[in-house]
C-alpha cells in the first residue's frame, strides 16, 4: 500500500489498478471513500482504461480483426509500478506487456499521478503513445465516496449540486450495458439531484456534455461534503449499486457502446485519437469539507 498525506488528508492508494483505497481527513476524523464491502461492490475507485464501459458484445473491431475486452478495460487489473514518490505525490505507470497486446494491440505507458494539497486530492492520467502507428483510447475515473458521511443522517439526506444550471437528460444504460440510442429527460433549468437509492435500480446516470464542471455533495444534515470537479470531462457517469451506501462520480473520455454502434475502435462515440509518440493528459479533484 503506497502512503501520501499531508497535515489535513490522508491517502492510500494499491499497486494493483492504482487504486485508491483510502481518502481520510484527519482534522474531521472522517474516512470519504467507499468501504469496498465485496457483498456489494468489492472496488473503491478503479482505473478505466483503456475502454469505459461496455462493449457490445465484449468486442471491438481494429484494422479487421477482434478483440476481446470486458467492462472498463483492463488497467484495474494489473500492477502499477512506482515511478516517483515524495510525501504529497506519488506516480505510478503501466506499460504495455504480452497480456495487454493480446487485447489492445497497441504499444502505450499510463501514468498516474496522486498529489494533496491541503484539503483537495486531485488524480491525473497521462498516455503516451509509444507505437508507431495512431492509438485508439478512452479513459476514466470511477471514484465511490460514502453516503451518508455523518452518523447520524441517511442516504436521502444528501443531494448533488451541479454549479451550473442544467438542461441535460440522462443517457439510460441497456441490460448489456450499452447506451440507449435517446435520452430521458432528468434535470430541466435545474442543478440540484436528490440522491436516493431507486435513482440507481436502472444502472447509472449517463451525462453528456454537461454545462457544469464541478458537482457537489451537500447535506442540510451534515456540514460534510465535497466538490468534485471534472473540468474537460466530456462524459460524466453517477452511479451506485442497487440500495448501496456511496455514490461514485465517473469523469469519462469514453463511453460505452451504442446499441446501434458498429464495434468499430476508429469509429467508437467519444474515441481519443493519439499520434504516435504523442501524449493525452488530463484531471480530476475532488476538496472535501
Amino acid at each position: 500500500m503506497i502512503i501520501i498525506q499531508n497535515e489535513f488528508l490522508f491517502v492510500s492508494i494499491k499497486l494493483r489498478g492504482a487504486e485508491l483505497d483510502s481518502i481520510f481527513h484527519k482534522q474531521y476524523q472522517l474516512e470519504y471513500l467507499w468501504s469496498g464491502d465485496p457483498a456489494v461492490w468489492g472496488k473503491k475507485s478503479p482505473v478505466l482504461f483503456p475502454i469505459v464501459g461496455a462493449l457490445k458484445n465484449d468486442t471491438y473491431y481494429f484494422e479487421d480483426h477482434p478483440y476481446e475486452l470486458s467492462r472498463h478495460g483492463f488497467a484495474r487489473e494489473h500492477d502499477f509500478e512506482i515511478m516517483q514518490q515524495a510525501g504529497t505525490s506519488v506516480s505510478l505507470s503501466l506499460k504495455s506487456n504480452e497480456s495487454t497486446l493480446r487485447q489492445f494491440p497497441f504499444a502505450f505507458k499510463l501514468i498516474i499521478t496522486y498529489t494533496v494539497v491541503e484539503n483537495a486530492l486531485s488524480v491525473s492520467y497521462k498516455v503516451i503513445n509509444e507505437d508507431n502507428k495512431v492509438m485508439y483510447f478512452s479513459i476514466g475515473g470511477h471514484p465511490a465516496f460514502k453516503v451518508p458521511l455523518a452518523k447520524d443522517s441517511a442516504y436521502e439526506d444528501y443531494y448533488l449540486e451541479f454549479d451550473k444550471k442544467e438542461n441535460a437528460g440522462r443517457w439510460p444504460v441497456s441490460p448489456e450495458g450499452l447506451i440507449e440510442s435517446l435520452p430521458v429527460p432528468l434535470l430541466e433549468n435545474s442543478h440540484r439531484l436528490k440522491l436516493t437509492h431507486a435513482l440507481f435500480h436502472e444502472d447509472a446516470l449517463v451525462f453528456k456534455h454537461l454545462a457544469s464542471h464541478q458537482v457537489s455533495l451537500k447535506s442540510e444534515k451534515s456540514t460534510h461534503g465535497f466538490t468534485f470537479d471534472f473540468a474537460g470531462f466530456p462524459y460524466l457517469g453517477i452511479w451506485s449499486a442497487k440500495n448501496a451506501d456511496f455514490v461514485c462520480i465517473e469523469p469519462w473520455y469514453g463511453i460505452a457502446d451504442n446499441v446501434i454502434g458498429n464495434q468499430q475502435l476508429a469509429e467508437k462515440e467519444g474515441i481519443l485519437k493519439l499520434e504516435a509518440a504523442q501524449h493525452f493528459e488530463s484531471a480530476w479533484s475532488v476538496e472535501l469539507f
